[in-house]
Formats: structure tokens, sequence, C-alpha cells
């Protein structure tokens, strides 16, 4: 039976096309390897690339990536919304299809090796593959970005990677490599430029702050719209649902006087999580699910 693995990398680059296309491109160049999705982000100055295949090639697109991000971003000239500390920030692998999670980590120890001896960029593991608890969570390594992990990195014990020398990057920082299962990257943007209103309403709705489990949630501002951006990770959809985030944000947002803008999902997203969306809105009544058309034909 072929295994079929997902990876996910995040790139700290969302503005310079040339560079993105430069990733994406060696990512296509392994045989085997089917480039999914691309989206880059100028306000957050970041792009998020999607690819499966085999386990093997998949491992071996995701070095070349890391690799061409390595060479081509410089970590002290850039800026952006969104946290980070390497140019190839965090690399995730996920099974999809006769691959389990404990082989996925093995992957993800195996990316991080070569990252490390090949490139020279410092390498920490999270979700399934973290080899600490206090580094299952991505914002736990993430504290102080680029700029604070550089100066900690070798001081402070805590602060050391995994994987290499504590020394960062000096241009690529250090990357984050790891295996979890699906997660939806969702982002609701208000109709105001009122960033402490979407701080507020992130930390009100995430799990680390009391809020709904599985969600991890951040305020960024969106200044190229004049609007402010509610951003999460929904860890997992058959926890929290999509739908039940929205509805929350939507709520605190018109209790302050505010609309929704719109919603993005920033990459793919499983058919089921908009199933649960179509549901909760059209209050199907007997619906089940059998009746979409592209899965019966899929069958």
């Amino acid at each position: 039976m072929v295994q079929v693995v997902e990876c996910i990398p995040n790139f700290s680059e969302g503005r310079r096309a040339a560079v993105v296309q430069a990733i994406s491109e060696a990512i296509a160049s392994v045989e085997s390897v089917r480039l999914l999705g691309e989206e880059m982000d100028p306000d957050h100055n970041r792009a998020v690339l999607t690819f499966v295949g085999e386990p093997d090639p998949v491992v071996e697109a995701a070095f070349r990536a890391v690799a061409e991000a390595v060479e081509r971003i410089d970590l002290t000239k850039h800026q952006g919304e969104h946290p980070r500390i390497g140019a190839a920030d965090v690399v995730p692998f996920v099974p999809i299809a006769n691959i389990t999670m404990e082989e996925c980590v093995d992957l993800a120890r195996e990316l991080g090796r070569r990252v490390w001896e090949e490139l020279r960029v410092p390498v920490y593991f999270y979700a399934e593959a973290a080899l600490r608890d206090d580094r299952r969570l991505l914002p736990s390594i993430r504290k102080g970005e680029f700029e604070v992990l550089r100066e900690a990195m070798g001081k402070d014990p805590d602060r050391d990677p995994d994987v290499g020398d504590p020394k960062i990057h000096p241009t690529a920082g250090a990357t984050v490599v790891g295996a979890r299962g699906p997660l939806i990257a969702y982002n609701v943007n208000l109709a105001t430029d009122d960033l402490a209103l979407a701080q507020a309403i992130a930390k009100k709705i995430r799990a680390s702050s009391g809020g709904f489990p599985e969600i991890q949630a951040k305020g960024f501002s969106l200044e190229d719209r004049g609007q402010v951006q509610v951003s999460m990770n929904v860890m997992n959809f058959r926890v929290t649902s999509v739908p039940t985030v929205f509805e929350a944000i939507r709520k605190e947002a018109e209790d302050a006087g505010v609309a929704i803008a719109g919603s993005e999902i920033v990459g793919l997203v499983p058919l089921e999580a908009l199933l649960d969306a179509a549901e909760a809105y059209l209050r199907l009544e007997g619906f089940q699910r059998d009746q979409i058309l592209e899965r019966r034909l899929w069958e």
C-alpha cells in the first residue's frame, strides 16, 4: 500500500514572489512529490506551501525547500506581523494514508538532523516530535522571536536547540520541525483598526487563556487594509469547529460595535471542516453526508 505524507512548511517571506517561486520549484524538483498549494501573505510576510507524496521524496523536497529559504531569506531584514524564528520557520509532517504518526516523527527527526548537518541551522522539535513537553507548542519555542533567541541561544540552556550547536544561524535563524495531525489556519478580519480589540478577542478564545480547546489565537494589525485580524490555528476541528470560533468572534466584535469584514483559510482544509460550517449555517435537517455528489463519485 502506498504511504502518503503531507508537509506544510512555513517560510518567512510573503512579499517577494520570486523567492517563494524558487522555494516552490525546489519542492517540485523532487520526482513524485505533488505541490498542492502556495499561499503568500504580505502583512504577515509569510508563505505557506503544501505538498504530498511518499515519505522519502517528501523529506527530500522539504530539505531542498529549507535550503532554498536559508540561501534567500535574511531575518535581519525581515519584518512582518507573524511570529518567526527562522527563514524556514516551521516544517510539520502530517500522516495522510497508510502511515503512522510515529513514522512521521521519524521523518521529522531525519529532516532536523540533516538541516543541521548540511545547512548549519539549529533545529527544535515540536508537537508529536517534541523531545521536551514544554516544546510541544510553537509559541513556547518562538517566544521573543528571532531577535530574542539570537541573544539567548548559548546563554540560556532552556533556549538551546534540540539539534545543533547553541548558536543561531546569522541570517536564517533556527527551524522548528515536527509531526502533527491536520490543523486549519483560519483568520477572521475585523472592520476596524483597533488592535487592542483583536488581541482581547484572541485572548478570550484561545485555549491557553481558558477559551476553546485546541485553539491557538493572536491579534494582528493589517495595516495595508486598515483592519485587524484574529489569526488562529484550529488544532483539532473535531473538538472545536470553525463555525464555533467564528460565531464567538462575531459576538465579541458585535458587542464592541464592530462588524466582521471577512475570514480566510490559509492553505488547505479538510472537506469535513467545511461541511461542519455548511450544516451549522444552513441548519440542514436530516442531512446525510453521502448526499454530497463529489463524495459519491469518489467511492
